[in-house]
């Protein structure tokens, strides 16, 4: 569609731009900071990897029809989802450095996302770009819920500081689930891509973490020691990210009429951002002045 389209009954939500950062403390993580497993390690390791140039591409991609929204709500949403995105991807690099000094394959695994996507920019149509990241941000939507939700889950990336960095994202994940696809629907976007888009996405995406993770732990010596990936493997196996509802929640995103708001989070939102920043908010002090 070139013409502009007014999206009726946009999300009506604040999404701050928070500057914050994350740099002080690297230094000192340790190798397997997950509470030294050492496969809940390489996961979150492998998580973090993909942030940066992903986070890039769904910027691209809602960008792109920017100027194409007339709807005032969504046109703030949006500027709010540009800006949380980029800090995302600006925090997540840092951590990757420090995660690559540690013997991660991050920085390998960054070049691949950044070529991939940006072939993927440069030849697909910028619908199923769009439709490609609305997809996506339910992905992370719906872990970033477990995460608040779940004590299990909050706990799982160990290190405090790690711990940290994916609470903060889940909250802005949380804030901001619902942009990507409003203004896919703004713009016109079918069920039929839509809900195609997210089968394909969730399939290549369980495959691709899945391949990326073991990649990175051949590279690691506690790997080859007798009965340390076996047990270690079992434990991941117990976590929250193999819960039943949390691939229930992914799949409800194939249902024709579905919308991220559906699943309120109002309150666990609030609950957060009161925890995380409010007057005695736990990331307070690693804000860079004050949010916008």
């Amino acid at each position: 569609m070139d013409a502009a389209v007014t999206q009726p009954g946009a999300t009506d939500v604040a999404i701050p731009t928070r500057r914050i950062s994350f740099a002080e403390g690297l230094a000192d993580l340790p190798k397997h900071f997950a509470d030294d497993d050492l496969v809940a390690s390489h996961f979150f390791a492998a998580l973090s990897s993909v942030f940066p140039d992903g986070e890039d591409f769904f910027v691209r991609s809602v960008r792109h029809y920017r100027d194409r929204i007339t709807d005032p709500e969504l046109r703030r949403a949006v500027a709010g989802f540009i800006g949380q995105e980029s800090v995302h991807g600006r925090e997540h690099r840092a951590l990757n450095d420090r995660l690559a000094q540690l013997g991660y394959p991050t920085k390998r695994s960054e070049r691949m996302v950044r070529r991939g996507l940006a072939l993927r920019t440069r030849f697909a149509p910028p619908i199923a770009n769009l439709a490609s990241t609305a997809a996506l941000e339910h992905f992370t939507a719906t872990l970033a819920e477990q995460a608040m939700r779940d004590p299990d889950a909050f706990g799982m990336p160990g290190h405090p500081l790690v711990r940290d960095v994916f609470i903060w994202h889940a909250l802005e994940e949380s804030e901001h689930k619902a942009v990507a696809f409003d203004v896919y629907r703004a713009m016109g976007g079918s069920e039929r891509l839509r809900i195609v888009t997210m089968k394909v996405t969730r399939t290549g995406l369980v495959i691709g973490t899945a391949l990326q993770v073991a990649a990175s732990l051949l590279g690691d010596r506690r790997t080859w020691r007798r009965g340390e990936l076996r047990r270690s493997w079992r434990r991941f196996r117990s976590s929250p990210v193999f819960r039943r509802e949390v691939w229930d929640r992914l799949c409800d995103y194939d249902r024709v009429g579905f919308h991220p708001d559906e699943r309120d989070t109002t309150e666990l939102v609030a609950f957060w951002r009161e925890h995380l920043f409010g007057p005695d908010g736990a990331l307070s002090d690693r804000l860079i002045g004050a949010a916008a």
